[in-house]
C-alpha cells in the first residue's frame, strides 16, 4: 500500500454499519461536512472505505452510511458492473489512497439484474451500450439459477457475491491485500424501503455473515 492508514478492515466496516444504522433510524449526524473539513482536505485525501455501488440514484453512499467529504472514495456504474476502468479506480482508492475497505454495494429490485433476468427468461435484448451491462450482470443470473434461485432479489445477492470474487480474483492487488490483512473486500445489500443494509459476501479479516 502506498499509503498507510490507521483503521483496520473491521473497524472501516462497523463504521459504515454504524453510520447506516443513523440513516436507518433518522438520525444522521452529517460528520465532517463543514468549511475546516472541506479546507483540510485540499491538500489530499485518505478515505476509509472504497464504495463500488450501482449508479442507481437511491443509492448514495455518503447518505445511506451517514459520512462526510474525504470519508468515502466511491465508484458507480450501472448494475455495479466491473470493468478494467473500474477495477483500476478501485485499486487506485485501496493500494494508492491506503482505505482498508471495498465495499460491493447492490440495492433490492435492481433495473440491471432486472433486465439480465429478463434475457435469460427468453425477452428481448436492449439495445445500445445497455446491453454490455447487461451481459456482464448475465453470468450472476445463471450461477443463481443454476443454484435454484429465481427472483430478482435472490439473483442480486448473487451478483454482489460474484462481483466481490470478481474483484478479488482479477486484481492482483486486492487478492495480496486481502491475503496480508491490509485491506478486506465485502458485499453488501440494501434495502429501498428500509435503508438497511446487510452484509452477503466477505473476503478477508471481517465478520461472516450471517448464515
Amino acid at each position: 500500500m502506498s499509503t498507510s492508514h490507521s483503521t483496520t478492515p473491521s473497524d472501516a466496516l462497523e463504521q459504515l454499519l454504524t453510520g447506516n444504522a443513523r440513516f436507518v433510524r433518522g438520525e444522521r449526524s452529517y460528520p465532517h461536512q463543514d468549511t475546516d473539513r472541506r479546507a483540510s482536505l485540499a491538500s489530499g485525501q485518505s478515505p476509509f472505505a472504497v464504495v463500488f455501488g450501482c449508479s442507481d440514484s437511491r443509492l448514495a453512499a455518503e447518505m445511506l452510511f451517514d459520512q462526510g467529504l474525504g470519508d468515502l472514495f466511491v465508484v458507480r456504474t450501472a448494475g455495479h458492473v466491473a470493468g478494467a476502468e473500474v477495477t483500476g479506480s478501485i485499486e487506485y482508492g485501496a493500494q494508492v489512497l491506503g482505505a482498508p475497505l471495498v465495499v460491493v454495494l447492490g440495492h433490492d429490485s435492481c433495473g440491471a439484474v432486472t433486465a439480465a433476468k429478463g434475457v435469460c427468461d427468453g425477452g428481448a435484448a436492449p439495445g445500445g451500450h445497455v446491453r454490455d451491462v447487461v451481459e456482464r450482470v448475465t453470468p450472476s443470473v445463471l450461477a443463481a439459477k443454476s443454484a435454484g434461485l429465481d427472483t430478482v432479489d435472490d439473483i442480486v445477492d448473487e451478483h454482489i457475491k460474484h462481483t466481490v470474487d470478481f474483484l478479488v480474483e482479477r486484481s492482483g492487488a486486492l487478492a495480496e491485500a486481502v491475503e496480508n490483512g491490509t485491506c478486506a473486500v465485502v458485499g453488501l445489500s440494501y434495502r429501498l424501503a428500509e435503508g438497511s443494509v446487510r452484509m452477503v459476501a466477505a473476503r478477508g479479516r471481517v465478520p461472516a455473515p450471517a448464515a
